[in-house]
C-alpha cells in the first residue's frame, strides 16, 4: 500500500525548482499557476535566495506548487493514502480531489499572505528539538511559553514562540534533547500567534465547492481519516492556528498497512521520519527528476491498480 505525502514549510532550498522546468509542459503549467495567484512561482523557485524564499507568503504556494508539480511527472498514481504536513496539507487535499490544483494554490496564497501578516505582528519562529522523550519535553517547553506545534515522531518536536523564548529554549534544553535547530520559517506556526490568519482563511475558504477524497487523507489534527470534503478544508482552515501531529498520522499509515512512501519534491523531510518510524517501509524522497525512476519502480511494486 503506498502512501504519497507532502512536505511542509523549511524544505525549500535556493534554485530546487530548476530541474523541474525542464520537464515537457512543467514551464507552461507553472506559468498558468503563477497567473492565477499573482506570484512569479518560476523566479521564486529558480533564482530567489534563501531570504526571499524563506517569506511565508512566498514559501507555501511555491511548496505546493513544486509538490503538484513533481507529481504530475510521476504519471498516474493511485496511492492507498495522502496526507501532507502543515502547508503539506493542501498539497495532499490536491491529491485527493478535494480541490482541484487552482483551487489549492489559490487557497494556500491567501494563507501564506495572512500567515506572514500575523507573523508581523511579534517576532516569532520555530525550531526542531532532536532527541528527548515527548514526555518530558513538552512539560519543560510549556514551562518556557513555548508550543509543541509539530509532534512529528521519531523523536522529534517542533518548538514555536517568540524570538525570547527560543533563546531561552537554546540555554535550557529538555533533558535528553541533543539539539535545537533553527528552521527556516517567519512565524510561530500552529501556535495561538497565527489565530488572526484563521478568520481571513475562513473567509477565503467559505467560497469553495470542495469534493469528497478519492483516497483516504489523513489530517495533521489528530493522524484521522477524513472522508468528506468539506471537512477537510474546515480542518485546512483550523490548523493554522493548531498543532500538527504528524506522529499520529504515521501511525494511521502504520494501521492501514502501508509498505511504500513517497514524498514529493523537494522531499527529504518526510522520508527521514519514516526511515525511523516507519522500519520495513519503503521510501522514496522527490528532490530532483532524477528520483523519478526510483518512485516508478516503487509504485509499480506497492500501489493499487
Amino acid at each position: 500500500m503506498l502512501v504519497l505525502v507532502a512536505p511542509g514549510q523549511g524544505a525549500q532550498t535556493p534554485g530546487f525548482l530548476t530541474p523541474w522546468l525542464e520537464l515537457p509542459g512543467a514551464a507552461d503549467r507553472i506559468a498558468a499557476w503563477s497567473d492565477a495567484i499573482g506570484l512569479d512561482l518560476a523566479h521564486y523557485g529558480t533564482k530567489a535566495d534563501a531570504d526571499e524564499i524563506r517569506d511565508t507568503a512566498v514559501a507555501q504556494p511555491l511548496l505546493v506548487a513544486a509538490g503538484l508539480l513533481s507529481a504530475a511527472a510521476l504519471g498516474d498514481v493511485t496511492p492507498g493514502v495522502v496526507a501532507g504536513h502543515s502547508v503539506g496539507e493542501f498539497t495532499a487535499a490536491a491529491f485527493a480531489g478535494v480541490l482541484d490544483d487552482t483551487a489549492a494554490l489559490r487557497l494556500v496564497r491567501t494563507r501564506g499572505l495572512a500567515m506572514a501578516e500575523a507573523a508581523a505582528i511579534t517576532a516569532t519562529g520555530m525550531s526542531a528539538l532532536l532527541g528527548g522523550d515527548p514526555e518530558v519535553t513538552v512539560p519543560h517547553l510549556e514551562k518556557l511559553g513555548l508550543t509543541a506545534a509539530n509532534v512529528n515522531g521519531a523523536g522529534q518536536i517542533v518548538a514555536a514562540g517568540t524570538l525570547e523564548q527560543l533563546a531561552a529554549l537554546e540555554a535550557d534544553k529538555p533533558e535528553g534533547v541533543r539539539r535545537v535547530v533553527a528552521l527556516k520559517v517567519a512565524g510561530a506556526f500552529h501556535t495561538h500567534h497565527m489565530a488572526p490568519a484563521v478568520a481571513k482563511l475562513e473567509e477565503a475558504a467559505a467560497e469553495l465547492s470542495p469534493a469528497a477524497p478519492t483516497t483516504r487523507y489523513v489530517s495533521n489534527k489528530d493522524g484521522q481519516v477524513v472522508a468528506d470534503g468539506a471537512e477537510v478544508v474546515a480542518r485546512l482552515v483550523g490548523q493554522v492556528a493548531n498543532p500538527v501531529r504528524w506522529d499520529l498520522c504515521m501511525e494511521t499509515f502504520q494501521e492501514l498497512g502501508a509498505t511504500a512512501l513517497i514524498e514529493v519534491c523537494p522531499g527529504g523531510t518526510l522520508t527521514g521520519l519514516a526511515k525511523r518510524a516507519l522500519p520495513g517501509v519503503a521510501t522514496v524522497a522527490l528532490k530532483t527528476p532524477d528520483d523519478l525512476d526510483a518512485a516508478r519502480t516503487l509504485i509499480a511494486e506497492h500501489a493499487a491498480v
